[in-house]
């Protein structure tokens, strides 16, 4: 099995402290998250994801708006150069510590954040990665 996750999803993992939206989503957050440090490969998808889910019937809900998708673009062509591989909607791989690594850098170093643009959680998310995503909940297995 594996996890769907859209694109910019995946850079708002690599900071996740278990703050979120709302009470149902940070227990789905955390329990996808715990997912993938088991090891269970994350699947791209275009559009709403896993972490969607608890939020797609409330008014209001920003999941299918175009300007999301837009991030999802942005995201996944600038992890795609990070990696050295094209990221594709439908294609899998394992979020190990290797890749956590190279994406929590590139994080740091803000070359993978055109996407986290104009986001509201991106001032505590700049303050995760200068200190160095201590207590971060995404930790795979070697």
């Amino acid at each position: 099995m594996s996890v769907s996750i859209r694109p910019h999803h995946l850079l708002c993992m690599l900071t996740y402290l278990g703050k979120g939206y709302t009470p149902a989503f940070v227990d789905n957050y955390s329990a996808i998250v715990q997912r993938l440090n088991d090891g269970e490969p994350v699947e791209l998808v275009d559009g709403p994801d896993v972490l969607c889910q608890p939020m797609l019937n409330e008014p209001g809900c920003h999941c299918r708006n175009e300007s999301v998708r837009h991030r999802d673009r942005t995201a996944a062509a600038d992890i795609a150069k990070v990696l050295g591989r094209q990221l594709e909607s439908g294609k899998s791989f394992v979020l190990d510590r290797q890749v956590l690594s190279l994406l929590r850098e590139a994080f740091a170093m803000g070359t993978i954040r055109r996407a986290c643009e104009g986001c509201e959680w991106q001032i505590l998310c700049s303050k995760i990665a200068r200190n160095e995503f201590r207590g971060c909940h995404l930790a795979p297995p070697d």
